[in-house]
């Protein structure tokens, strides 16, 4: 990839991007990063690149991620949510990072906070990597707590529903690793190996507390920085969960430049530095290539 020369009007709004506070250009981004050290902050828009939809990206339609209080509220939502997840993640496994995900790993950040499940960042290349929601390759018994991994899961429902892939092969992709489906009835979920207890993916649903240790770790990573010589660079989220806007308004509070690079507008855009309105594949790579010349040289 040739660098293209700084030419762009600083404070010009990508095409596109309407009023969005603070909006500027990729120029202006690499000039404000240049020689700072970085904390990374991604969400489900860097994975889509790799095939795997988000939530709210411009576009996306709407959609409702089971919350955990409706997962423990009965048999009938854990069987639901366990035919719709066999599906996806006999997809979402097949998922490769792109280049949004191999330009953070280059970067190699401070610390990189995810909230995405998928594993991309750690199959990149990324070494400090806090998951905050968890990752769906695990699977948790919530009544003895011993964690198994996904593919010995996916193995046992395979066997106990030899034919549901090939029935629903059809389906339609969703966010986490599920498909949209109505009738999942006759799906049989097993129980824990160990106990016979419910399973459930071992990540952070709507309506569960990210562990404090982790949320310890991101804090501690974004006290660091500091106004004069770090950053905070969003990347494909566009926050409208605390989980991630929480470290947005700390680092704001230090008077910690922010950077967000997501496809719309956030939610925490008034507190940024910087905004910019466009794709992680493409402005994470100019990112990653300005910091090895600068190595470099």
């Amino acid at each position: 990839m040739t660098i293209r020369p700084r030419t762009t009007p600083p404070g010009t709004a990508t095409a596109g991007s309407g009023p969005r506070p603070h909006a500027g250009t990729l120029d202006d981004v690499r000039d404000l990063l240049h020689d700072r050290e970085l904390v990374v902050l991604t969400g489900a828009g860097l994975s889509t690149d790799s095939g795997i939809p988000d939530y709210r990206g411009p576009g996306s339609p709407s959609r409702q991620p089971m919350t955990f209080q409706e997962f423990v509220g009965g048999e009938a939502a854990q069987q639901r949510y366990w035919a719709r997840s066999h599906v996806g993640w006999a997809r979402m496994r097949g998922a490769e990072p792109n280049a949004g995900h191999r330009a953070v790993a280059a970067l190699d950040p401070r610390l990189l906070i995810t909230q995405n499940v998928d594993g991309l960042h750690e199959a990149a290349g990324s070494r400090r990597v806090v998951a905050l929601h968890g990752r769906i390759a695990e699977v948790v018994c919530l009544d003895c707590r011993v964690t198994s991994p996904r593919t010995r899961l996916q193995e046992r429902l395979a066997a106990a529903n030899p034919d549901w892939l090939s029935r629903h092969a059809g389906a339609e992709a969703r966010p986490d690793g599920d498909v949209d489906l109505e009738d999942t009835r006759d799906f049989d979920v097993p129980g824990c190996e160990v106990c016979g207890g419910v399973l459930k993916p071992d990540v952070v649903f709507f309506g569960e507390n990210v562990p404090a240790e982790r949320v310890a770790r991101c804090y501690a990573a974004v006290d660091v920085l500091g106004p004069d010589g770090g950053a905070l660079v969003v990347a494909g989220s566009s926050l409208t969960v605390m989980s991630g806007l929480r470290f947005v308004r700390r680092a704001a509070k230090a008077g910690t430049p922010v950077v967000i690079v997501n496809r719309g507008a956030t939610r925490g855009d008034e507190l940024a530095t910087l905004t910019l309105d466009a794709g992680c594949s493409t402005v994470l790579p100019v990112l990653a290539q300005d910091a090895a010349q600068r190595v470099a040289t």
